[in-house]
């Protein structure tokens, strides 16, 4: 079974990378992509992908409260923020809303 995965962050460059990065091994799938924190809440909720790859900073809804809504929303989901920040106060906020890594 093949690991489901989405993708959310607003530099498409760096989201198509990572797809095929991704989809360079046979147990994973990217099974939906988005550019902004609204969308990817919402179509994580309709996917129910097993992990969810969201970018801290995106428009419309940043990654750390869509990671908290996807949490309450899709307990199975497990959330991996993707940030080139590296400060600490970014960090703890992502695991307090439910970041997984």
């Amino acid at each position: 079974m093949k690991i489901r995965i989405f993708l959310a962050d607003d530099q498409t460059v760096l989201r198509d990378g990572l797809r095929s990065l991704l989809e360079a091994d046979p147990d994973l799938a990217v099974v939906g992509e988005a550019g902004n924190g609204s969308d990817a809440v919402r179509d994580i909720e309709k996917l129910q992908p097993d992990v969810a790859v969201l970018d801290i900073s995106m428009p419309e809804l940043n990654g750390i409260d869509a990671a908290e809504i996807v949490r309450g929303r899709c307990p199975k989901t497990k959330v991996v923020m993707l940030s080139v920040a590296s400060d600490a106060e970014s960090i703890q906020r992502a695991f307090q809303a439910g970041a997984a890594g």
